[in-house]
């Protein structure tokens, strides 16, 4: 039998790090950050990364593990984060994975597919379409071979297009079809948790979360890693929502009224992709709100967090 695990997941501002300090108020935890942003140091304010305080009160995993710099791939997640899990367990503990980052959930618990090497010649091809006619013919190209996929990928994600375009051409197979056969066991019997607020209210907490940001210092938080040599647009830190908009801002390409516009536009477009993964989610708890009653109204959760590392029954 596998030990369980309780996971918290939902699309950005949706409330699920607050509810995830509450149970850990009430329960033996130790939280495992499932986001591919709040990975990387100096990067505080526009992650919504937990404060300093509850950083140092409850204890916390894959925070502030990477410089900006570097990258940070699903397949390290899931390497990481099964040790992670196993020793807190060890510990008699009980880790609670919280976050918004869906790759990494899949990883998690479906594996990662083994995928063919980059091929220079077939990126440049697919970089030449997507600047010549747009990104938006590159995603049409790969909705003809690979539908699942492009319902997946936001139409100005360049990387990942021409990526799921790149494998379909080197192996005549496509990204989603790897996937599947990629699968591997998950260790560990996942009990999965998602708070979906309705869309209008997330909306209006994704405005009010980036007013807070701004007030608070975002831009200067930018401002400290754009001035850095080392950083560029390129990187995947640097793609991370709010971060690329207030790095255009400072760099003369956007007025700050067309960087806060933009910002709350990526947003919002990432909150619906989040949207659509979780529609495709398989033994989803699904609540409307953070409400920690709620949640503990759930048999299994109680039990999990109190059991740490109990075997499923």
């Amino acid at each position: 039998m596998k030990p369980r695990v309780l996971t918290l997941i939902g699309p950005t501002a949706s409330g699920k790090s607050g509810l995830a300090e509450e149970l850990s108020r009430r329960f033996p935890i130790e939280i495992v950050s499932v986001d591919s942003a709040v990975v990387y140091r100096y990067m505080d304010i526009g992650t919504a990364k937990p404060s300093t305080m509850v950083l140092s009160s409850i204890p916390h995993h894959l925070v502030d593990i990477r410089d900006p710099s570097e990258a940070y791939s699903a397949a390290e997640f899931r390497h990481d984060v099964i040790q992670i899990i196993q020793d807190v367990q060890a510990r008699g503990r009980s880790p609670l994975l919280v976050g918004g980052t869906m790759l990494y959930f899949r990883a998690l618990k479906h594996g990662i597919a083994q995928l063919p090497g980059a091929d220079a010649g077939i990126r440049e091809q697919i970089s030449k379409v997507g600047e010549n006619k747009g990104w938006d013919e590159v995603h049409r190209q790969l909705a003809k071979v690979d539908p699942v996929a492009a319902a997946r990928i936001n139409p100005n994600d360049a990387q990942r297009l021409q990526r799921a375009l790149e494998v379909y051409e080197i192996t005549g197979r496509t990204l989603s079809e790897l996937h599947e056969i990629g699968h591997e066991d998950c260790p560990f019997d996942l009990v999965e948790l998602a708070v979906v607020p309705p869309r209008a209210l997330l909306h209006e907490r994704i405005d009010e979360r980036l007013n807070t940001m701004l007030e608070t210092g975002f831009i200067d938080e930018v401002r400290l890693l754009f001035e850095r040599e080392d950083l560029n647009t390129e990187l995947p830190s640097m793609k991370a929502v709010g971060y690329r908009q207030i790095w255009s801002y400072l760099a003369g390409e956007l007025t700050e009224a067309q960087m806060r516009e933009k910002i709350g536009v990526a947003t919002r477009r990432l909150a619906k992709h989040q949207y659509t993964w979780l529609n495709s989610w398989d033994d989803l708890h699904v609540f409307e709100s953070a409400d920690i009653d709620q949640v503990l109204k759930i048999t299994d959760v109680s039990t999990i967090l109190t059991e740490g590392s109990g075997p499923a029954a």
